[in-house]
């Protein structure tokens, strides 16, 4: 049974930029309380302070996705001040992208962990809690690149199909009581191109990168599938540039 109050504790993952950070500040506007998590504490912590001089409600936690313990504290935190999580958006990714024959496993591995595992570890830490409470939902942060592939961005777009096929895999488990949105943005204003140390990667981004929607625009579609009533559950969103073609 959902809580009686409209205020939602709302967990994001990836909080310190870019969609992460524009979703806190939308979903504190809108009278939910944000709880962050990000490596970049220092970023966080302005984050926080920014959201709370605004009058919103927010507290931050030092995260780092690709530690399943970490990911259960940081859940467990939550849990134990507010007795509840309403929303899990695991929206932590990384995108060092590279043609297959540069050979840069350390960036594939990378991305496995953090776009893959720390998806799964957000799941693992959430959905016993979810299940006890028998109300949740898990906003899932895939890309385009779940639905289209293109140079340079093979491993990346695997980690992103994982993504949402993980997802649909866990809507189907746990449909009746526990919500599953998967948020597929084109491309969006944000840090990950800077990730990109391949210098092919990076002229690919460029081009790709040339017409681009604000972190805002994706934190509106994920304020929108948080909001609807409990019986409604918006399943995946797709939204990207009206001018581009990603």
């Amino acid at each position: 049974m959902t809580p009686s109050t409209s205020q939602k504790v709302v967990l994001i993952t990836g909080a310190s930029s870019g969609i992460g950070a524009a979703t806190a500040k939308l979903l504190a506007e809108r009278g939910h309380h944000v709880v962050l998590g990000a490596r970049r504490t220092e970023r966080l912590k302005g984050l926080t302070e920014n959201i709370q001089a605004a009058g919103g409600s927010a507290e931050y936690h030092p995260l780092d996705v690709t530690d399943a313990e970490q990911v259960r504290a940081f859940v467990d935190a939550a849990h134990s001040r507010h007795g509840r999580v309403d929303v899990l958006v695991n929206n932590a990714g990384v995108m060092p992208l590279s043609k297959l024959e540069a050979l840069r496993l350390d960036e594939w591995n990378r991305m496995i962990d953090v776009n893959v595992r720390g998806v799964l570890h957000g799941i693992a830490a959430a959905l016993p809690v979810m299940r006890a409470q028998h109300y949740g939902q898990f906003v899932n942060v895939a890309s385009i690149g779940a639905h289209q592939v293109s140079p340079t961005a093979a491993v990346y777009c695997a980690t992103k199909y994982a993504v949402w096929a993980v997802s649909e895999g866990l809507r189907q488990e746990v449909g009746g009581d526990i919500r599953v949105t998967t948020i597929c943005p084109g491309v969006t204003e944000s840090e990950l191109a800077e990730s990109i140390s391949d210098p092919v990667g990076r002229e690919e981004m460029r081009t790709y990168r040339s017409v681009a929607i604000p972190a805002s625009s994706v934190g509106a579609a994920i304020a929108f599938a948080i909001d609807q009533p409990a019986e409604v559950d918006v399943n995946e969103i797709i939204v990207r540039p009206t001018a581009g073609y990603a």
